[in-house]
């Protein structure tokens, strides 16, 4: 019943979400939900109910967009965007308020990160607005609400929450000062004319969203992206998107574990103010890096499977797959060991090694990142995500031919593939 293609189809239509990248089971399950829900006897009865409510519509949505995220994931974008912030109000002469978006903003915790961040560096509130976008409205209203359980606070240092929480019976509760930053509203990526009468944005986060999509609505996607970014302005991203950005003509601003990307050629590193914002969180357990279950919601933070594992072998299939959980869970020391029994039980693949070095990268053990970036390739030559994140560490260690043979050698292998598609 489930598998119904028109229920593939309708998501599909609605939020762009690619069955493939998810897997059935996730739209079979929020299918199976609401059918019980709306006491529907048959697929088609259920089809029927869906195709006459708005309301029914969004409740599917709901059901497969399950919201997955904390406060300050991934540390260093945040400490990254606090140093471009500073250089950007310096580079306008301070002549108007930054401009920041995130979306999808899930349930919050992203844009008011942000806000905290900026606030935390120094800047003053009429320095920055942030605004926030989601294709949830359960998720934009719990946001509105402002009111968080321990599960989205994670990693070894929260002092944040001490700064700009007050503990409340049911939760935190955020304070007006950093609330009176972030504007939060829904809207769709999908809209060609998303935000047309806003500005460009100085900052723009969409983090583990393109990989959900197929190719045809991530150009679509990203075009919406590029418009709504400034043309000397930054893209952060999930550490799963490098690939595609830099396929998309976009380049790493050359700063390890920020996933920021600029619309210009990569450039030479420059240096950043030396201002360090009062302390962030330090990096949390990288359960981001590698590809989730399928419970991971289109719309918030996650990475699926990468498409590049190629095994015959359940056993191997079944081991990669519970590399991916652990990471997710946050269990990085148990997902290194978990690869290292892979290498020992199995021939060697690429992916493996890559996910190694996304989880040093990530750690900041650049050296040994690379490494393990290098032993994928040495296994895979043209695999995509292992060229682009070690062309990233080399970008900010000053090697900027290597870093450009790298990104070149990605660009080729992009090529190569459109074209055996196309045949």
């Amino acid at each position: 019943m489930s598998s119904d293609q028109r229920f593939f189809d309708f998501l599909k239509d609605r939020i762009g979400l690619d069955v493939a990248s998810v897997g059935p089971a996730i739209i079979e399950r929020a299918v199976r939900q609401r059918t019980t829900a709306s006491q529907a006897l048959t697929a088609d009865e259920y089809w029927h109910t869906l195709q006459g409510s708005r309301d029914e519509q969004q409740a599917l949505i709901e059901a497969v967009i399950v919201p997955e995220t904390w406060f300050f994931r991934y540390p260093e974008s945040f400490a990254t965007l606090a140093k471009l912030a500073i250089k950007r109000l310096a580079d306008i002469n301070n002549m108007r308020a930054l401009r920041i978006l995130s979306l999808p903003c899930s349930t919050g915790e992203e844009p008011y990160s942000i806000a905290m961040a900026l606030l935390d560096a120094g800047l003053k509130p009429h320095q920055f607005k942030v605004e926030g976008m989601d294709v949830s409205p359960l998720s934009v209203e719990k946001a509105k609400r402002a009111l968080y359980t321990k599960n989205s606070f994670r990693g070894q240092d929260i002092a944040f929450r001490e700064r700009h929480f007050s503990a409340e019976e049911d939760g935190y509760r955020l304070s007006e000062r950093v609330l009176e930053q972030v504007r939060l509203q829904v809207g769709n990526l999908l809209d060609p004319a998303l935000l047309a009468s806003e500005p460009p944005y100085d900052f723009v986060f969409c983090r583990n969203l393109l990989i959900y999509f197929d190719q045809p609505t991530q150009q679509q996607v990203f075009e919406v992206l590029k418009r709504l970014t400034h043309v000397d302005g930054v893209l952060f991203i999930g550490p799963a998107e490098g690939s595609l950005l830099g396929r998309l003509g976009m380049r790493s601003i050359g700063i390890p574990q920020s996933f920021a990307f600029s619309r210009q050629s990569a450039p030479k590193p420059e240096p950043l103010p030396t201002f360090v914002p009062t302390p962030l969180p330090v990096r949390q357990p990288v359960r981001s890096v590698t590809p989730p279950p399928v419970r991971s919601r289109p719309f918030a933070s996650g990475v699926p499977l990468p498409t590049t594992v190629k095994t015959a072998n359940p056993d191997a299939a079944s081991l990669l797959a519970n590399i991916a959980a652990l990471a997710n869970e946050g269990k990085s020391a148990e997902a290194r060991t978990a690869c290292e029994s892979y290498l020992r039980s199995h021939e060697p693949v690429a992916q493996v090694f890559y996910w190694l070095g996304l989880l040093s990268d990530v750690a900041g053990r650049a050296l040994e990142a690379q490494g393990f970036y290098r032993k994928a390739l040495y296994l895979e030559p043209q695999h995509p995500d292992a060229l682009m994140h070690l062309a990233a560490l080399l970008q900010s260690q000053g090697d900027t031919a290597g870093a450009k043979r790298l990104q070149d050698r990605a660009a080729r292998s992009e090529r190569a593939a459109d074209s055996e598609r196309k045949r």
